[in-house]
This record gives structure tokens, C-alpha cells and sequence, in this order.
């Protein structure tokens, strides 16, 4: 599971690209459009240059090409119109792709190539919401898929980070422009999944406010010493995997107990908010279904 992957079974070029995998095979045997390997027993499998390729045919096909025109074309041809055909309309899934061979490749020069070019037609908020919140969904089914391996989600991933906390930190040395409250940002213990939170971070401070930011893993108990230092605090919290369905209403009990005041309250958000009880949500607490939906809230 943790061997780099540089090889790949048509699975997983239809996950990677969306082009299902009988579409691949008619197209490979009618227009000859990708040459794969293949093994003793006659299955099919996939260099990157292949992946790359359909790719690339995948966003000239949606853009209005015939496969069979695209075909024709000799192989500089291709990645030469798709350059010539992203614009601000297209930005989005050219962009996705080009993160998902720069993963494919650990190539940092991709990523960050994309990403500079990226900045030339989007803010910051509109790069995160239109292209690496869809890129991690996406990289997370391709994850649960065995297409990529965990080296590659990581990857990514960091790199995502460094221009998140690249942003914030320019936020962050302004001095707060809203003083009714404080928002204390944490994960539950074994949560390691913190991109959305990160930026959650990014999206308060830029709304004017003063943050903490305590990162993963943090105990409930330990929450508590935040209330000695300042009046008015938001705690939120972002449950992606942990704690897990059976155990998180317990988890927002606890976190009623220890936490809940006049002067405090909580806010949650995370793939688990779906299986809190209804009946446990009081007052002082708030479930939000997406970052959006926070965001607005703040």
C-alpha cells in the first residue's frame, strides 16, 4: 500500500480522469489514442505520460473535441491546445489535473507552477474553494480506491499548507479588527485531517478576529485553561474521521461539560457532524454542514 505508484491499471485511469474504463478501451481500440502495456495474461496497464495524456484529451473532449479529431493530432499537439484553451471557464479542472500529475510525479515545480498561474486568475479564497477543496475530495475517493498511496496524499497535501499558512501569516500580523470574541480552533484526539481547519483559521483572522490555533489531537480537558484567559470564546472543532459515529455524541457531551458557559459556545463542523443527535444540540452550539456555510456565520 505504501509503495510509490508509477504504474496503473485502466481502474485507475477512469478514477483519476472520470472517462470510464469501456469508454478508455473504445477509444484505444478505435482511434488509438493511448498505447498501454501489457502483462503475460494480456491486461492492460499505464505509464504517467499515459495518464498525462488522457488528461489532457479528457479537457480538450469536454471543451468540444472529437475524439476522433483529437487523435489525429501528433503528440506535441495536444498539451499545445489545451494551453491555448484554459481560460478563467476552464481554470478549474485544468488546474485539478495538473495537481493530480504533479502528485503523480512528486513534482513540486508542477504544483507550484499551476498554482502561480492559478493566482493570475483567482484570489486566494476562490483557489482554495473552486480547485483544492474538489482536489481533495477527489484525492481522498482515489486514496480509498487504492489508485494513489498515502506518500502521495501527503505530498500534496503539504504543499496545499504552505501556501495556506503563507496566506495566514500575512493576516496573521495584523492587529485584530473585532474584539467581542475569540475563536480557539482544534481537532479531537487521533484527528490528523487539519487542512479544512487551517483554513477556517484563515478565513477568521481575515474576518478581523483573533485566533488560536491548537492544531490536532487535543484533549478536551486541556481546552478548558483557554476560559482563564480570555471572556467570550468560540471553540470549533472539526471532526473529518475522529471520533468516529459511535462515539461522537459522547464527545459533544463532553465538550458541553467542560466547556459550555455564559461566554462560550461551540461550533462543529466535519464529515462526523452527521451522526450527532439532534436532541444534544442546545443553545450555545452550532452545526455547520460545510466551510461555506461557517464562514458566513463568523
Amino acid at each position: 500500500m505504501n509503495n510509490v505508484k508509477n504504474v496503473f491499471s485502466i481502474k485507475d485511469l477512469e478514477n483519476l480522469s472520470g472517462i470510464k474504463a469501456h469508454t478508455i478501451r473504445i477509444w484505444e481500440k478505435r482511434y488509438n489514442v493511448l498505447e498501454p502495456m501489457r502483462t503475460d495474461t494480456n491486461i492492460r496497464l499505464y505509464d504517467l505520460a499515459s495518464l498525462q495524456k488522457l488528461l489532457n484529451i479528457t479537457l480538450l473532449h469536454d471543451f468540444g473535441y472529437k475524439i476522433s479529431k483529437i487523435s489525429k493530432y501528433p503528440p506535441e499537439t495536444i498539451p499545445a491546445l489545451v494551453r491555448e484553451i484554459v481560460t478563467n471557464k476552464t481554470a478549474k479542472s485544468h488546474a485539478i489535473s495538473e495537481f493530480k500529475i504533479a502528485m503523480m510525479n512528486f513534482d513540486q515545480e508542477l504544483f507550484f507552477n499551476t498554482y502561480d498561474w492559478l493566482t493570475k486568475e483567482k484570489s486566494f479564497q476562490e483557489i482554495f474553494y473552486d480547485v483544492f477543496l474538489p482536489l481533495m475530495n477527489e484525492i481522498g475517493m482515489l486514496w480509498q480506491t487504492d489508485t494513489i498511496t498515502p506518500s502521495h496524499e501527503h505530498f500534496i497535501t503539504f504543499l496545499i499548507k504552505q501556501k495556506l499558512l503563507i496566506q495566514t501569516e500575512q493576516l496573521q500580523i495584523r492587529k485584530p479588527t473585532k474584539t467581542d470574541k475569540v475563536f480557539v480552533l482544534s481537532l479531537p484526539m487521533n484527528e490528523i485531517h487539519e487542512l479544512g481547519l487551517m483554513y477556517l483559521n484563515y478565513e477568521i483572522l481575515a474576518k478581523g478576529y483573533k485566533t488560536i490555533y491548537l492544531g490536532e489531537s487535543v484533549p478536551i480537558d486541556s481546552l478548558k485553561y483557554l476560559k482563564n484567559h480570555f471572556e467570550s470564546i468560540v471553540f470549533v472543532s472539526y471532526l473529518t474521521v475522529q471520533p468516529d459515529k459511535d462515539n461522537v455524541n459522547e464527545y459533544i457531551t463532553e465538550m458541553k461539560q467542560v466547556l459550555e458557559s455564559d461566554t462560550t459556545s461551540l461550533w462543529f463542523i466535519g464529515r462526523m457532524v452527521a451522526h450527532i443527535d439532534p436532541a444534544i444540540v442546545d443553545e450555545k452550539m452550532q452545526v455547520f454542514q460545510s466551510i461555506e456555510a461557517l464562514v458566513s456565520s463568523i
